[in-house]
């Protein structure tokens, strides 16, 4: 077994499956998301971009590109957060947490992109 790809498959599935864990709920209601679920998806998602960077093939590059998109959206979900909470002072109505859990759905689906990518490499690997 190699140690290297089962922690580069497990930061791929671990981004995904946490950003699945901030999107699902309804939509609009800020209880349903919880900040810190947020944050953390935005820390594995960019620890997973780094680790895909030492790729030097195709797949490689559709696996990087898919996680700078989950990365970029994630970071504008933060920041939209942020700027409702803190810049704004409307706290966190309806119409911004839509927003933000918009950028998040869209996140969620580059992970899935990745993950779907690492299970065809894996199985696309001879011995």
């Amino acid at each position: 077994m190699n140690l290297e790809k089962v922690i580069f498959g497990f930061f791929i599935v671990f981004a995904a499956t946490l950003n699945f864990g901030f999107f699902i709920g309804e939509i609009d209601n800020p209880v349903h998301h919880d900040i810190y679920e947020l944050f953390a998806a935005v820390v594995v998602n960019l620890i997973a971009t780094v680790l895909k960077f030492g790729d030097r093939t195709q797949i490689g590059a559709i696996h990087l590109a898919t996680s700078l998109v989950a990365d970029l959206q994630l970071l504008a979900a933060a920041m939209v957060w942020g700027y409702a909470e803190h810049v704004a002072n409307t706290g966190l109505t309806p119409s911004t947490m839509s927003s933000i859990v918009s950028l998040s759905g869209g996140a969620l689906f580059a992970n899935v992109i990745s993950v779907v990518i690492l299970i065809a490499e894996t199985i696309m690997q001879r011995r």
